[in-house]
């Protein structure tokens, strides 16, 4: 069954739903473009994996001091009889997937392609870590496609942002850095269709991501994990939440 949205569908993003989506598109990415680019290059999944620590305001351990004010002197810590139940801060360890494109003479990394996760996008130690490694990306000889599907959180930095949009494609070719072609897009369009860097003179193939995450969705069955009656979460709001409730509206009376 296929999603009722023109491009992206924000149901995608529900956090039971979006690390599915994720690994899920980064291999149809890697079907896509494996045979399109061989023998010349490789398409490569690779693993990021980090530890980071929990939001410290989610930690609910309380120590167990209690101080006693009288007019004598008294122990103000008091060692219980039997022991409290506490939480500790334990990472979490975060594995994130992405594409890298290299050159099968040389092995050389031509290209890096990169699906946010909210990890990535939300303030704390995820951000900061991925903001470093774009930073060395961005000071390398590599090339940068950086995919945004998700609404929340603020965008990742760029110079003169202009329209923001909810999604965003970022295409950074190292040999025209400062500058870079970003693509914006709302829940109410498809997603741009965009062409590949790779070496300076060869012919960059396009990727029609919109196709690429349509035809998962259909071979996923991710409809069957999601109920079109709820908001979706994130929730949208004003012209863009009542967009959407009428398109599902009119999608229900048409099955």
């Amino acid at each position: 069954m296929p999603t009722p949205f023109p491009g992206m569908d924000p149901y995608l993003e529900h956090p039971d739903l979006w690390r599915d989506v994720h690994h899920g598109l980064i291999a149809a990415l890697r079907d896509d473009l494996a045979p399109r680019l061989r023998p010349r290059y490789r398409v490569k999944v690779e693993v990021r994996v980090y530890a980071a620590m929990p939001d410290k305001l989610g930690f609910i351990g309380v120590p167990d001091v209690g101080i006693i004010q009288v007019n004598e002197p008294v122990t103000a810590y008091r060692t219980p009889t039997r022991p409290r139940r506490v939480e500790l801060l334990v990472p979490d360890v975060i594995e994130e997937g992405y594409l890298e494109i290299q050159e099968v003479a040389s092995a050389k990394v031509i290209t890096v392609i990169e699906i946010l996760s909210p990890a990535n996008k939300r303030p704390g130690e995820g951000r900061r870590f991925y903001e470093f490694k774009r930073g060395l990306v961005f000071a390398s000889g590599t090339h940068l496609v950086e995919i945004d599907l998700l609404h929340a959180h603020q965008p990742m930095p760029i110079s003169g942002n202009g329209h923001p949009g909810h999604y965003r494609l970022l295409v950074s070719r190292s040999h025209r850095r400062p500058k870079a072609d970003l693509y914006t897009f709302d829940v109410q369009e498809p997603i741009p269709t965009f062409t590949l860097p790779l070496q300076p003179g060869e012919e960059e193939p396009a990727v029609d991501l919109n196709r690429i995450l349509h035809d998962l969705y259909d071979r996923a069955g991710y409809d069957l994990s999601i109920d079109y009656r709820r908001e979706p979460a994130p929730p949208f709001v004003g012209e863009d939440a009542q967009w959407v409730a009428e398109l599902l509206q009119a999608w229900r009376l048409a099955e």
